[in-house]
């Protein structure tokens, strides 16, 4: 099944097809020109016959037609060139390029080139390289090629159907076949990354060594869920996924206490594994925790644990270690779940201080 970004790309080089290549019925020889000047094909120094034309400069009120351009083109809505653009296209609407790009193209909504790029592509809404991209692709919304080897930065959504050797940097989603690095605000697709794969909330697969997500879903990677208890007797249910090093921790519990309300817990964070022996290594974890009985009482924690572990058979992995924490609630609350602080802050509004704790777990490793 084709997806909304393939059909896409194949209407928007349909729309170059039909608006560009119907004029070769006029063509009858290709011919040079220094300048191109007019407001709209065929209202122009080249007249019915601008497709048959290579300028060195172009400039059009509206819209201008060509076969080349070998300098600069600027149009107030489009710049329409059947074959290939070197130097700078300016358009306040769309650069539709049939062949090859080498140079810049900027455009006020979408640059579309049916071949490769050289260079770099700004555009309000759209870049759409068929080919390849071997410079810097910014847009407000989306980038869609064939590969690239440089970096793409959308609003919305970086898509590269094979292997992107640069950075995707996305408000939404970034997906590619191989991939040096990929950052989203919400979820990040590719099947080998080399480096970071950083996403606000998923990060998908088949080889990552090191997404940062809380949620991680890699091929190659390890996926637990795991049970947990602190110092405070809070315990939590998590779901640890990741690739060979970092790995993202989701969960909820419950305080065990006898406390006078309920008191519920979330937290989130981030791992790492540092690998010993076969079977053993040390987790090394990064963890924000929130309690609250949903009436106003919250005590928040940020804990660094280092925790050494021990792998039983293939599946069941046990740790326990020790954890710095800095915790904090408001000054009317009473959570007695340490005596001893190494810090406290006696003048802030709220409650704050750092103590050593701890924190033991077993994990079943999916």
């Amino acid at each position: 099944m084709k997806t909304p970004f393939a059909i896409l790309f194949k209407i928007l080089v349909t729309v170059i097809s039909v608006i560009t290549f119907s004029t070769n019925a006029f063509a009858q020889k290709d011919t040079t020109s220094l300048i191109h000047a007019g407001l709209i094909y065929p209202i122009s120094s080249n007249g019915q016959r601008a497709a048959e034309y290579t300028n060195r400069f172009s400039l059009h009120a509206i819209a201008g037609l060509s076969r080349n351009e070998t300098g600069a083109a600027v149009a107030g809505a489009a710049n329409v060139i059947k074959k290939e653009a070197k130097g700078t296209q300016i358009a306040g609407a769309a650069n539709l390029i049939g062949g090859s790009a080498h140079g810049a193209q900027i455009a006020g909504a979408v640059n579309i080139i049916g071949q490769s790029a050289q260079g770099m592509q700004i555009a309000g809404f759209s870049n759409v390289i068929k080919e390849r991209a071997e410079g810097a692709q910014i847009a407000g919304f989306m980038n869609l090629t064939g590969t690239s080897n440089s970096v793409q930065i959308a609003g919305f959504t970086n898509i590269v159907k094979d292997s992107a050797q640069g950075a995707q940097v996305a408000g939404f989603l970034n997906k590619a076949g191989n991939t040096n690095a990929q950052i989203s605000g919400f979820m990040n697709i590719a099947k080998k990354v080399k480096g970071i794969q950083l996403a606000g909330l998923i990060n998908i697969a088949d080889s990552s060594d090191y997404p940062i997500a809380l949620f991680n879903f890699i091929k190659n990677g390890e996926k637990s869920i795991t049970f947990t208890l602190d110092e405070s007797m809070t315990g939590i249910a998590s779901f640890r996924s990741g690739g060979r090093v970092l790995y993202g921790i989701a969960g909820v519990g419950y305080n065990l206490k006898d406390n006078d309300k309920p008191l519920y817990a979330v937290e989130a964070g981030l791992g790492a594994h540092i690998g010993l022996a076969p079977q053993f290594r040390i987790n090394v974890e990064a963890v924000s925790q929130s309690l609250s009985d949903f009436d106003g009482g919250h005590f928040f924690k940020n804990s660094i644990r280092i925790l050494p572990a021990y792998k039983a058979g293939s599946r069941f992995e046990i740790f326990a270690g020790p954890t710095v924490n800095y915790a904090t609630h408001e000054r009317g609350e009473e959570f007695s779940f340490v005596n001893k602080y190494l810090w406290k802050n006696k003048k802030s509004e709220d409650f704050q201080g750092v103590y050593i704790g701890f924190n033991v777990g077993v994990q079943f490793i999916l």
